[in-house]
């Protein structure tokens, strides 16, 4: 008789977290377990914003799979999902298919545009290695072609950051912190380059404790940063972009659009007929989908209510490196005919970088930390999943030890 087939699609936080804690907890002759990834590597997503900006070499923020996933005893195939067949137990790749006795979907995000004419067309997201690679050369470009121009053109060093969320935020500190550099290699005076956020609530970081709130404003206001609150995107072209603010429509001539302001789980999972709730599978208690027995979801594709705000838990990296655990323990009791845990959410705290050297942070919902504390603690948080993950040899690669500057 073979091995149940467990088949792993995705290698974000929640994807590759499962596939380690299964090699470890999996016999040989319990199951057969294959990961699916369409790079041979994962990547830190929330330091890609380090990456977009230049400050972080993006070779630290990805991590080769075969590094921390033992291939004897996980497959890998590095290809793309094209579609998910819940009822045959079939999964379409790009050059395979495979079938499955259970499947566990990680397969994250894409940008969510809402319409906006123009967006997808000519705006930056931070998605992913290859986008965050792009806009950092983009950038450098466009400060080197400055001097190159006759006359110069405002358009190529004015920075946009749509979305006044947690990425935007990240990104405009890191940005804050690299407009400098760029400008002394470009001999561009700093003064005349513009970072403007446009955020459409009347405040960035909505949700997040005011005072916090207003430590960040003046820390990136201080360097350089513009805000536009309470405003709406209504166009992007490629030397600019339109928002409306008070009923008034302004333009800023700019070469550069990065947008933050909203993502969406993979459309994949919706168009493979899944039970959605804006695109995202609202899981059971025990991460499975409400119509499939073998099917279990993760991260960004899963929707997890928070019955004391009756609003989704936010998809952060910190709640699928938790529901990881959940997931692997429920897939090995699932095919053994144990008993499957609930999954519930542990939040330990809040952290936003403001640049290498500021951040901000709610710990256990009642400590709150800015400045060099906050930094501390998120390069801490940042080196304890390079540990779990990948034990001491991956943290002393690509571990964060800067941890005060």
């Amino acid at each position: 008789m073979n091995n149940p087939h467990i088949v792993i699609l995705g290698a974000g936080y929640g994807g590759i977290m499962t596939a380690v804690k299964l090699q470890k907890s999996i016999g040989m002759n319990e199951a057969d377990i294959t990961l699916v990834n369409m790079n041979d590597y994962h990547y830190q997503t929330t330091w890609l914003h380090e990456n977009a900006a230049g400050t972080l070499h993006q070779d630290r923020t990805r991590i080769s799979i075969k590094e921390v996933v033992n291939l004897n005893r996980v497959r890998f195939v590095q290809d793309k999902v094209i579609s998910i067949k819940p009822d045959a137990k079939k999964v379409k790749l790009s050059n395979n298919e495979l079938n499955y006795d259970v499947l566990v979907i990680g397969l994250g995000f894409e940008a969510a545009t809402f319409g906006i004419p123009g967006l997808e067309e000519h705006a930056f997201t931070i998605g992913d290695i290859n986008s965050a690679r792009l806009i950092r050369e983009h950038l450098e470009y466009n400060f080197a072609l400055y001097h190159n121009e006759e006359p110069n053109n405002q358009a190529r060093i004015n920075i946009v950051v749509g979305g006044g969320g947690f990425t935007g935020v990240e990104f405009l500190g890191e940005i804050a912190n690299r407009v400098p550099e760029l400008c002394e290699e470009y001999d561009i005076d700093k003064h005349l380059v513009r970072i403007i956020n446009i955020e459409g609530s009347p405040t960035v970081l909505p949700g997040f404790d005011p005072q916090l709130v207003e430590y960040a404003m003046n820390s990136l206001e201080s360097r350089g940063v513009e805000f536009v609150t309470g405003a709406m995107l209504k166009e992007c072209t490629p030397d600019k972009v339109t928002y409306e603010k008070d009923g008034r429509l302004v333009e800023i001539p700019t070469m550069t659009t990065i947008w933050a302001a909203g993502v969406k789980a993979n459309s994949i999972v919706e168009k493979s007929g899944f039970s959605t709730n804006r695109g995202k599978v609202e899981v059971r208690k025990d991460m499975r989908t409400p119509d499939y027995d073998d099917v279990f979801v993760i991260g960004d594709c899963a929707l997890i209510m928070d019955p004391e705000t009756g609003r989704p838990f936010p998809p952060t990296a910190q709640i699928a490196i938790q529901q990881s655990g959940t997931v692997a323990h429920n897939v090995k009791a699932y095919i053994n005919g144990g008993d499957l845990e609930e999954f519930t959410p542990k939040l330990l705290g809040t952290i936003a970088s403001l640049g290498h050297n500021d951040g901000i942070a709610v710990l256990f919902n009642q400590y709150k930390l800015f400045g060099w504390k906050a930094t501390f603690m998120k390069k801490m948080s940042d080196n304890r999943y390079l540990l779990k993950l990948g034990g001491p040899g991956l943290l002393m690669k690509k571990g964060k030890f800067n941890i005060f500057y």
